[in-house]
C-alpha cells in the first residue's frame, strides 16, 4: 500500500496544497469565513441570487410539499413534477426542443462524452478547457485532439485529417480561468464543413451573456443546428445548484438512454428545481443586474490599467490577474486577506505552470466601493511583490 503523505509533504512544500475555508454566512459580497468578515472577489455568483430571499422562499415552500430529497434516481421515481416543470422551462429559455438536469456540471459533461462518444469516434478539446471537459473526451477506444486556444483554424486542420463517424467538438464557452469567450460561430462553421457535432459548456456565460442572460451561444447568434449540445450549471449565476444539457428530442433520449452520469446517480431535491424555477424567471428579467455587473466589470478594467498591466481580452466577470509563480500568487492572495479581501489564488494544475493567478470575480452584488477597495489594495501589493511580469 502506498504511504500517502510524502505526495502530501510535496504539494504543501510546492506551495499547491488546497484547504477549504468554513463559511459562516450565506453567499454575498460579504461573507464571514472561518469567523473573519471578508468581501469576496472568488465566487461564481455573478448576479447576487445564491442569497436571494425569493429563492430562498421557493425552496423553502417546496420543501414542504417535496420533502428534503429525491429519494431515488430519475429513471426510478425520483423524477418530480418539478424535475419536469424545470426541464421544460430549461428547454424554452435555450430554444431547444428538450433539456435534462444532471446533479452536476461535470456530470452533465461526463454524461455526454459517455452517451456520444463509441469505439473508433474522436473528440477534439480546446487546449484551456473545463477538467470536466477533458474528462469527457478522454475515454478508452476514442482519439482525443486538443486544438490551441480559440484557434479555429487549428481546429479545421485536425477535423480534416481525421475519418470517424463521431466527431465531437467541445468546448468552454467562457473559459474560467481566463475569462474569455470562445469564438463560437467561427467553430460553428468549422463543424459545419467537416459534419462534426459541437457541444458547448457555458457555464459561465448563462445568466450573464445574451439577450434574457441566455449566454454566450445566444450572444454569438447560433442556431440550436449550429450548436446541436449545450451544457448549462444552475449553482453559478442562477444561484441554486445542478446542471442540464438542451438539444434535440434525439439528443436528450439518447442521454437517459446511455449518460451513465444520469443514470446511475440520485436525483437533486425537487425543492431545488423548484427553486430554479424561481430562479430562472428572476435570471430572465435581470437586464438591470446585468446592466451593474458590466458596470462593475468596466470599473475594475479601468482601475487595473493603472497597474501598467497587458490586459486579456476578458468582458466577462472572471478577470484574471496572472502573476507567475504559485509562491508569488498564494503572498499576494494572504496579503489581500489580511485587509478582509478574499481572492483565491489559483495555481497548477488548475492552471498551466509559470501562470498562477488571482482569479478575480465580480458579482452584481458588488458595490463600487468594494470595487475601489481591492483595486487600492491590488496595486499597493502587486507593487510589493515585484519580480515578475503581472498581466491582466
Amino acid at each position: 500500500m502506498r504511504d500517502l503523505k510524502p505526495a502530501l509533504d510535496k504539494r504543501r512544500e510546492d506551495r499547491l496544497y488546497r484547504a477549504r475555508r468554513v463559511a459562516e454566512s450565506a453567499q454575498g459580497p460579504e461573507m464571514v469565513l472561518d469567523g473573519e468578515r471578508v468581501i469576496t472577489f472568488c465566487s461564481n455568483n455573478y448576479l447576487g441570487l445564491a442569497g436571494d430571499e425569493r429563492i430562498a422562499n421557493a425552496l423553502a415552500e417546496a420543501a414542504r410539499q417535496w420533502g428534503a430529497g429525491s429519494g431515488a434516481a430519475h429513471l426510478v421515481n425520483g423524477h418530480a413534477r418539478p424535475h419536469h416543470e424545470l426541464e421544460d422551462a430549461l428547454a424554452a429559455f435555450t430554444g431547444r426542443e428538450r433539456a435534462l438536469l444532471f446533479s452536476t456540471g461535470y456530470m452533465a459533461n461526463l454524461g455526454v462524452g459517455t452517451a456520444l462518444l463509441a469505439r473508433g469516434d474522436c473528440a477534439f478539446e480546446d487546449r484551456l478547457n473545463h477538467a470536466s471537459l477533458i474528462d469527457a473526451g478522454y475515454r478508452p477506444h476514442v482519439g482525443f485532439q486538443r486544438y490551441r486556444h480559440n484557434d479555429a483554424a487549428d481546429l479545421d486542420r485536425r477535423l480534416a485529417r481525421v475519418e470517424s463517424e463521431e466527431k465531437l467538438v467541445l468546448t468552454d464557452g467562457v473559459f474560467s480561468m481566463d475569462g474569455d469567450i470562445a469564438p463560437l460561430r467561427d467553430l460553428a462553421g468549422v463543424c459545419g464543413r467537416h459534419d462534426a457535432r459541437l457541444a458547448v459548456d457555458d457555464a459561465h456565460g448563462i445568466g450573464v451573456l445574451g439577450e434574457g442572460g441566455r449566454g454566450s451561444v445566444a450572444a454569438a447568434g447560433l442556431s440550436a443546428a449550429e450548436v446541436p449540445v449545450l451544457v448549462g450549471t444552475l449553482g453559478k449565476a442562477f444561484g441554486t445548484a445542478g446542471a442540464f444539457v438542451a438539444g434535440d428530442n434525439d439528443l436528450i433520449e439518447t442521454l437517459i438512454q446511455s449518460a451513465r452520469t444520469y443514470i446511475y446517480t440520485t436525483a437533486t431535491p425537487p425543492a431545488v428545481a423548484a427553486a430554479t424555477l424561481e430562479s430562472l424567471r428572476i435570471v430572465e428579467a435581470a437586464d438591470d443586474r446585468r446592466a451593474r455587473l458590466t458596470g462593475l466589470i468596466d470599473r475594475f478594467r479601468a482601475g487595473i490599467a493603472e497597474l501598467d498591466a497587458e490586459p486579456i481580452d476578458s468582458r466577462t466577470p472572471i478577470q484574471p490577474l496572472i502573476v507567475g509563480s504559485a509562491e508569488r500568487a498564494l503572498a499576494v492572495s494572504e496579503a489581500l486577506l489580511a485587509e478582509g479581501l478574499l481572492v483565491t489564488a489559483i495555481r497548477p494544475p488548475t492552471v498551466p505552470p509559470n501562470t498562477a493567478r488571482l482569479r478575480v470575480t465580480l458579482s452584481a452584488a458588488h458595490e463600487e466601493a468594494h470595487v475601489d477597495r481591492l483595486l487600492e489594495a491590488l496595486q499597493r501589493h502587486l507593487a510589493g511583490h515585484a519580480g515578475s511580469s503581472v498581466t491582466l
